[in-house]
């Protein structure tokens, strides 16, 4: 779920309400009363995080903890003016893609003597993601959650379709193929949503495609191979067969809405949309996931959600014990057994699986074993920012798909080159 960032200048007023509430200085954790503030995108996921702050809360009793939740269309621009200005939130949920950019600005707690002090085994979480978070050998936050894709599918369109579920034995052209019989205009049902999708989408494919999405140094893509150009082609293939809503209703309408309504019968996504789709008595019993189907091999990228601290805040030595706390099993089994989200801490995720037994999560667990790390080369949230224009005119059939990821990685690449 990339968007791109909202002025800055417009979310000065809403960057207020972020304001670390502790004032005065600290030179360390005291008997002082002390409030943090603690931020997230996330109206699903904000009972836990209260939970998990409560939890806290009860074993240090002189610091508060304030949850905050913002829209996801206020958050990284009103996060950005906060950073900026010294009105940052104490704590804050951290992507891979903007984490590079508050890192080399000197915005995030350093919490590698944390790290140390608290024997925090990182090993406990999945490379790929705590390695996300890792920047000139420091670590600036601590994996919350992760994620990896599967196929969301409606049982009730297949059954109605007579159409046979997705397992892991389909490939490109199963999906194809059923997104075909699926799609019936006149009742206004697709097979599938195809929208320009980075993270549940394309970047899935040209792996697949023996892709690598960036090379392993960071300085170039590769859109524009055969693997990169096959890759995005499995999507553009879908819209041209009228499988997919088009992007203008795609843009009227998330994807995941349309899969929620169910006018969709199948939407490549990750895990944290479990909880979402469960707590919907319209769909808890018609909604299943698979694995992703298989290209030349089988692929998903792979991320999750950073606990970051603003290197500005008045208490950073509350901030730092809250921070690992956060890191720890209390908070990540609080996040399984509610089902909010796939935790990263290793050994915790059953709890997960078992609160919701309808849907076969294992899937996004088993992904893990052929799972690549979301790639955050440069600066990544301006260069994925860039895919709705160089790629939308080959989605539409305006436009070669060859031409369009030419133009596009031409565009990444000169991000890239940028120190």
């Amino acid at each position: 779920m990339k968007r791109n960032w909202i002025a800055a200048t417009a979310m000065v007023a809403a960057a207020t309400l972020l304001t670390a509430c502790s004032g005065g200085s600290s030179s360390g954790a005291s008997d002082e009363k002390v409030t943090l503030t603690y931020a997230n995108w996330s109206e699903d996921q904000t009972p836990a995080m209260q939970q998990i702050a409560t939890e806290f809360e009860k074993a240090n009793p002189n610091i508060a903890i304030k949850v905050q939740t913002l829209p996801w269309t206020e958050y990284w621009s009103t996060l950005q003016v906060g950073a900026a200005g010294g009105t940052a939130p104490d704590a804050f949920w951290m992507l891979a893609d903007h984490f590079r950019e508050y890192a080399k600005g000197g915005q995030l707690l350093d919490l590698s003597d944390t790290v140390k002090s608290n024997k925090i085994d990182m090993s406990v979480y999945p490379k790929a993601v705590s390695d996300s978070y890792t920047y000139e050998g420091k670590s600036f936050a601590l994996p919350k959650d992760f994620d990896t894709n599967g196929i969301w599918y409606n049982k009730a369109l297949f059954d109605a379709a007579g159409v046979k579920y997705p397992d892991d034995t389909w490939g490109w052209q199963d999906v194809q193929d059923a997104a075909k019989k699926l799609t019936d205009p006149a009742k206004g049902v697709w097979g599938i949503a195809a929208p320009i999708d980075s993270q549940g989408g394309f970047y899935n494919t040209i792996l697949q495609a023996g892709g690598s999405i960036i090379n392993p140094d960071g300085t170039a893509s590769d859109f524009a191979s055969p693997a990169g150009v096959a890759g995005l082609k499995f999507w553009t293939d879908l819209q041209a067969a009228g499988s997919s809503p088009t992007l203008k209703q795609l843009s009227d309408t998330e994807a995941v809405s349309m899969f929620e309504n169910q006018k969709v019968a199948m939407y490549f996504s990750g895990a944290y949309w479990a909880l979402r789709l469960y707590k919907n008595p319209e769909l808890k019993n018609k909604v299943d996931v698979a694995p992703l189907p298989q290209g030349v091999k089988r692929a998903t990228v792979t991320s999750g959600i950073g606990n970051a601290g603003y290197a500005g805040s008045k208490h950073p030595e509350e901030l730092k014990k809250f921070l690992a706390f956060l890191g720890g099993t209390k908070a990540a089994e609080i996040q399984a057994a509610t089902g909010t989200v796939l935790p990263a801490y290793k050994g915790t995720q059953q709890p997960w699986l078992d609160a919701m037994p309808e849907f076969h999560l294992q899937v996004f667990i088993d992904a893990i074993d052929y799972s690549v790390p979301l790639p955050v080369a440069g600066n990544a949230s301006e260069w994925q920012g860039l895919a709705a224009q160089y790629l939308t005119p080959a989605w539409d059939g305006k436009k070669p798909v060859q031409d369009a990821a030419k133009e596009y990685q031409d565009a990444v690449d000169q991000v890239l080159a940028k120190k």
